[in-house]
């Protein structure tokens, strides 16, 4: 399980981006964390994963912990050994190296390079056309064969507790429907929790078991997913849905009333 207790971010020490987040995500499930952009959704992936100090952000107060242990202090290299791999907005594949060598470049905290090739083999399973490409360069792939080989490079650390940050972001409807389901294949098949970041409100509260909603560094509402597609706050300021159903744009709506869980 994946805990966050109460955690602030800084930037350069005077920019607040992260202002006391709380948030658990339980063994095997799916958590989606929604927001608009800017929100904090991504640096709060930065903190768990580590990568807060090459963009010179900081941990100022609070906790991460994965089953009781901490990382808030490790480094990055550390963290995916202890079982955490991030899956980074817009892809990043090394463009230049093929489809098989990005996967092993995934592999790099692993001790032995047997276990590097037999998770790359499990990945190819989930992935058969990763296995029709792998000696091909990986800029030369399509948008969605792309996301699958940037989650397959996560899953070679054969890691605890996956990070995706933002998965359909560039991809057409019908191809981020079939990485959603993979997403799902993952949490089902091979028992992965998945802290999911995601703009498309609508499919994530299909997949999602818990969600946490984000604005302006706070969680200002959370719960069962299923609770939250119903909820008519998140309907018509996150899904765009008034009560009786039409569409509406975010500007069309002044704000959604926070259900605020922190002491002023």
């Amino acid at each position: 399980m994946l805990t966050l207790n109460n955690v602030e971010v800084v930037y350069d020490g005077a920019i607040l981006v992260l202002k006391g987040i709380s948030l658990t995500a339980k063994q095997g499930e799916i958590t989606a964390l929604l927001g608009a952009n800017g929100a904090g959704k991504t640096t709060t992936l930065k903190a768990i994963s580590g990568l807060l100090h090459a963009e010179r952000g900081e941990i100022t107060k609070g906790t991460i912990e994965l089953d009781d242990e901490p990382l808030t202090s490790l480094p990055p290299h550390d963290i995916v050994r202890r079982g955490i791999a991030q899956v980074f907005e817009g892809r990043r594949v090394f463009v230049h190296l093929t489809v098989e060598e990005n996967l092993v470049v995934g592999g790099h905290t692993r001790a032995r390079l047997q276990d590097v090739h037999r998770q790359i083999e499990q990945v190819y399973g989930f992935f058969p056309i990763l296995k029709e490409r792998r000696g091909q360069q990986a800029g030369y792939l399509s948008g969605g064969e792309q996301q699958m080989l940037a989650i397959g490079r996560a899953l070679v650390s054969e890691p605890r507790v996956i990070l995706l940050d933002e998965p359909s972001l560039g991809l057409a409807p019908m191809i981020t429907e079939n990485i959603f389901g993979i997403v799902r294949r993952l949490k089902e098949e091979a028992n992965r929790t998945i802290l999911l970041v995601e703009q498309n409100a609508a499919l994530a509260l299909e997949i999602a078991d818990h969600a946490y909603v984000m604005e302006t560094g706070r969680i200002v509402l959370d719960g069962p997913a299923v609770e939250l597609r119903r909820n008519p706050e998140i309907k018509e300021f996150y899904l765009g849905l008034n009560e009786a159903g039409a569409r509406r744009s975010y500007r069309e709506v002044a704000k959604v009333r926070r259900r605020r869980r922190w002491v002023a």
